[in-house]
């Protein structure tokens, strides 16, 4: 996971792809990932020659074909009937199955993009994720979960309030492009939702193992490992970590049943002395 642990130390030149895929050994540890950077390079490729090279294209066009190729022929496309699935979050599942959540299939067309010099840029709207085209002459948002539907800023904060509640219009700065660090770190809290889901406690733990080690001042992160080590029975680990998360919560309005929790632990670690 070396590229993955890069990215989400923010480290510069690491391609979103490579670090995407790391983070989808967490569900298959013995995958290989070559062969799924050639699958996006293929897909570029072609995409290239429908465009007729490098820059022969102007936005408009650029995505139109684009979105004809991707959606229409390919058959990229929203996971609306299975959409807590962790291979959702997986890239290499993405690109067999050809379905997954708004920001896989986003992370999808920004690495088709790249590979072709195209100005295409992640979203992070709050409860969905788009990208963003925009040139010196062009720019709109896209939609990669519906087909590539095109976006303007009120269709992008309409969406929000409509899935979250959220008003964009008290917070512009969601409409900002995101870098990979950001994504890869929405890929994995997604991919953590998922694992508690179907009970996969020990996959949410290696998620939240990366979390912890990205983001080590984050309290809550050391208390959703918590729950997935009591789940697992590891409960020297769960206590030191839900120790860590009252000691940096120390206002929580969970305190009390922390600390019953923690009490539990205790008696339990006792019996075994």
């Amino acid at each position: 996971m070396h590229a993955l642990r890069a990215a989400l130390r923010d480290e510069p030149g690491v391609a979103l792809d490579t670090a995407a895929l790391d983070l989808a050994t967490i569900e298959r540890p013995a995958l290989n990932t070559a062969p799924y950077i050639k699958i996006l390079d293929r897909i570029a490729s072609e995409l290239d020659t429908r465009l007729g090279g490098h820059g022969a294209a102007d936005g408009p066009r650029f995505i139109r074909i684009a979105n004809q190729y991707l959606f229409q022929e390919l058959g990229f496309q929203g996971n609306d009937t299975d959409y807590y699935d962790p291979g959702n979050s997986c890239l290499d599942v993405v690109l067999d199955r050809r379905t997954g959540i708004p920001i896989s299939l986003s992370v999808v067309y920004i690495e088709v993009a790249r590979r072709l010099g195209r100005p295409v840029f992640g979203i992070g709207l709050p409860g969905h994720f788009v990208v963003q085209y925009a040139d010196h002459e062009y720019s709109t948002y896209i939609d990669p979960f519906h087909a590539g539907k095109l976006l303007s800023e009120d269709d992008c904060g309409k969406l929000a309030r409509e899935i979250t509640g959220v008003d964009l219009t008290a917070e512009p700065s969601t409409l900002a492009p995101v870098g990979t660090r950001y994504i890869l770190v929405r890929m994995l809290n997604n991919l953590r939702s998922a694992y508690f889901r179907v009970k996969q406690y020990g996959k949410a733990a290696a998620v939240m193992d990366l979390l912890v080690e990205a983001f080590p001042e984050n309290a809550d992160y050391y208390k959703t490992r918590g729950v997935a080590r009591l789940h697992l029975r590891e409960f020297v680990a769960a206590k030191r970590d839900l120790e860590k998360y009252l000691k940096g919560s120390p206002e929580a309005e969970d305190r009390a049943e922390i600390t019953r929790q923690l009490e539990a632990i205790h008696r339990w670690l006792g019996r075994l002395n």
